[in-house]
């Protein structure tokens, strides 16, 4: 691969997730600002699980069928483009809702799209990948900084997270990307005049794995662990907010960096601790990272928010990534991209969607209005229940998952190939 590509599908990853990451974090406390109820805030923030379910049904059926990956997601990142800057005038929760919902649907197909651009330019996979991929998290990072830092002296705005600017950005780079598209490399359609079916899309010859016990637990314990995971990508956003924390956008940001680095050592944790210790201390963390923020505060526990942001990269890796991995072992290989398929759909689609209208009902539950008619929510009541949620996960799936190929386990004969190398596999940002 020549430098001048990897260049441009560096460039490519990187505005690709600066335009998500530029409204995700800075919506939550948006909402609040516009006073939505809780319930309504989970609603909102359910729409990526949501798109996330149809998406693989429009990348199968129909972008890897009939257009050329570059060219639909320039017309999904203009369209997009235009439905979030609709979005950010919108001050009614169900039309919000609506149209986040539309701007999603375009948005996330692109996610699978990017990856279809960069795979068929690389030479290596295992080598070049990693190093293109890693341009969306630091564009995220870079999202979050300039919704931060510098969007408040260029636009004379003090406190960006609190106003509808982060999705007026994000529509203008929408747009910018869906240009910056019709400049990459040509990219047919994959599966041209080929018959594809339901079954392929969803990944359902995956399901085969189901005959394995432990594969059925991970499946499963993948879904209920979604549930409460899902609390955090919904409300830390507006807790931090409502804790008195400045620059929230930029300051959740510590948490891809800190995924950076985790990323970059997971071989060497998998070398010692195996699928299945990995699996669980991604969930620990979890439990731990909602403990954290259900007793810290900005007053003498400041440290304890600071230090439940940085987890994010040992809570998305060590879960997300090693979950990404252990699916890549156990699928013969006819059947890997179905099942990384399966699994995506089942978390990033399911898991989450539930779990960010269930965090809703939660954090409503918990929250009452003063004496001068605000919302005030009892973040401590709220962070324990996704906090029980994951350490009751985490026990079922620490007594009833088996590893064959943990460390001190002789490996089977045929079992799948290394884990190290399937860390390129990375498929979406937290």
């Amino acid at each position: 691969m020549s430098l001048n590509i990897r260049i441009r599908l560096s460039v490519m990853m990187f505005i690709q997730f600066f335009v998500w990451g530029t409204w995700y974090v800075a919506m939550g406390p948006y909402l609040g600002e516009l006073q939505f109820s809780d319930r309504a805030i989970g609603m909102i923030y359910s729409t990526t699980g949501l798109a996330a379910i149809i998406s693989p049904f429009f990348v199968g059926m129909v972008a890897d069928r009939f257009f050329a990956a570059e060219k639909i997601m320039a017309v999904l990142h203009i369209l997009g483009g235009i439905l979030l800057y609709l979005t950010s005038q919108i001050t009614s929760p169900n039309l919000f809702f609506l149209l986040l919902l539309l701007h999603t649907l375009c948005y996330m197909p692109t996610l699978a799209l990017v990856n279809a651009v960069s795979f068929t330019q690389i030479t290596d996979q295992g080598r070049q990948f990693p190093a293109i991929r890693v341009l969306g998290t630091i564009g995220w990072i870079a999202a979050g900084l300039a919704i931060s830092y510098l969007v408040p002296p260029l636009l004379g705005v003090a406190k960006p997270e609190l106003t509808a600017v982060p999705f007026k950005v994000g529509a203008v780079v929408s747009l910018l990307m869906g240009l910056y598209c019709l400049t990459l490399p040509h990219t047919p359609p994959k599966s041209a005049g080929k018959k594809v079916t339901v079954r392929d899309v969803l990944g359902l010859d995956a399901l085969r794995l189901l005959k394995e016990p432990s594969f059925t637990i991970f499946l499963i314990s993948s879904f209920l662990i979604c549930i409460p995971l899902s609390f955090y990508f919904a409300f830390a956003g507006k807790f931090l907010a409502n804790s008195g924390m400045s620059e929230v956008p930029g300051k959740m940001t510590l948490g891809q960096m800190s995924e950076i680095f985790f990323m970059l050592v997971m071989p060497l944790f998998f070398i010692r601790l195996g699928v299945k210790k990995m699996l669980l201390t991604g969930m620990v963390f979890w439990l731990l990272r909602y403990l954290l923020f259900a007793f810290g505060n900005m007053d003498h526990l400041a440290f304890m928010l600071y230090l439940g942001i940085l987890f994010h990269g040992i809570c998305y890796d060590f879960f997300f990534v090693t979950g990404q991995i252990y699916v890549d072992k156990k699928a013969h290989e006819n059947i890997r991209a179905s099942a990384q398929g399966l699994i995506a759909f089942v978390t990033l689609g399911l898991g989450m969607a539930v779990g960010t209208q269930l965090s809703g009902v939660v954090a409503d539950y918990f929250s009452h209005l003063d004496d001068s008619g605000l919302s005030v929510t009892n973040w401590r009541a709220v962070w324990i229940v996704p906090a029980l949620m994951a350490g009751l996960v985490a026990v079922l799936f620490s007594l009833l998952f088996r590893d064959p190929d943990q460390p001190g386990r002789s490996r089977p004969a045929g079992a799948g190939k290394p884990a190290a190398p399937a860390v390129a596999a990375i498929a979406e940002e937290s």
